[in-house]
């Protein structure tokens, strides 16, 4: 399997893993048949959601930066390249 064909894949997972992540997030902490939870036990119920919150906006956030890479990945390919350092940093100079 090709290495630009895995990332895709793993993008996709991680896609579905923040739409399970946001189930865990938008749950009830506090339901009709727990009306006496103690108070260490919410503290862990709100902890988990704001775990899930933040592991979600990770994900998300790794998920773009795999996407720019893939897209770039693309873009290089179809770019011609003209020789090294010197020849990029030259080309880019404005006199």
């Amino acid at each position: 399997m090709e290495y630009s064909e895995i990332r895709k894949r793993i993008v996709a997972a991680g896609e579905k893993a923040v739409k399970e992540l946001i189930k865990v997030a938008e749950g009830k902490i506090i339901t009709d048949d727990e009306s006496d939870l103690t108070a260490d036990k919410l503290k862990n119920a709100a902890a988990a959601k704001k775990l899930a919150i933040f592991d979600a906006f990770e994900i998300m956030a790794k998920i773009e930066a795999e996407q720019a890479a893939l897209s770039d990945e693309g873009d290089t390919k179809k770019k011609d390249s003209f020789g090294g350092f010197a020849e990029r940093r030259a080309s880019g100079r404005k006199k």
